[in-house]
């Protein structure tokens, strides 16, 4: 039990140190654009999830087998991707275009 608390404790503080770093480089820069910003944390995010998935090398290994080649990690982190951005307070926007009115 204790290791699904630190396994959630570490994502959470992850996530949230991620969002500080974010509006602290906002906060730095009043001009900086927040979209570059967003973009360089995604890219420093994607670059550590794929160094965290390399597989081990044995090819019959159970545990790697959805991670064991590039197409299938990058296979893993697009649906994950699209899980955390569906599942974020921010995925819909009252000013998408989508949105109807009544």
């Amino acid at each position: 039990m204790k290791q699904d608390f630190d396994e959630s404790r570490n994502y959470d503080d992850a996530a949230s140190e991620a969002i500080e770093l974010g509006n602290r480089l906002a906060d730095r820069d009043q001009e900086a654009n927040v979209w570059d910003i967003a973009d360089g944390l995604l890219a420093g995010a994607v670059q550590y999830w794929l160094y965290s998935r390399q597989p081990c090398g044995d090819p019959f290994c159970e545990e790697c087998e959805a991670v064991n080649s590039a197409e299938k990690r990058l296979s893993e982190i697009l649906a994950l991707t699209q899980e955390l951005a569906k599942d974020s307070e921010y995925y819909h926007s009252p000013t998408d275009v989508n949105v109807g009115t009544a």
